[in-house]
């Protein structure tokens, strides 16, 4: 069981992760959504697609753009579309 932890917070819980250059990423039912806004930042990756992210807040601290997704991954990466992974602090326990 892998467990997504900041600031206290358990944001994610799950058996089901995909491990992909190093990083967690966690299906989408298994998102605490109570933690999670919406950010406008996007980057690109050649062969997943582009990301797009969220902030996380916790107790009204902010982790501006600590997790991301591919909402429409590319046909190499589809086993992560939707899957969040993260960064900035936010660690990873497996």
């Amino acid at each position: 069981m892998a467990k997504a932890l900041w600031n206290g917070a358990v944001l994610a819980e799950s058996d089901r992760c995909e491990k992909v250059e190093g990083n967690y990423y966690f299906p989408p039912d298994s998102i605490k959504g109570e933690y999670f806004q919406e950010s406008d930042k996007h980057t690109s990756c050649f062969w997943k697609g582009e990301a797009s992210y969220y902030d996380i807040v916790v107790e009204g601290k902010v982790n501006k753009d600590a997790a991301w997704y591919y909402p429409n991954a590319k046909e190499k990466a589809k086993n992560i579309e939707n899957y969040v992974a993260f960064w900035r602090g936010v660690s990873v326990e497996a």
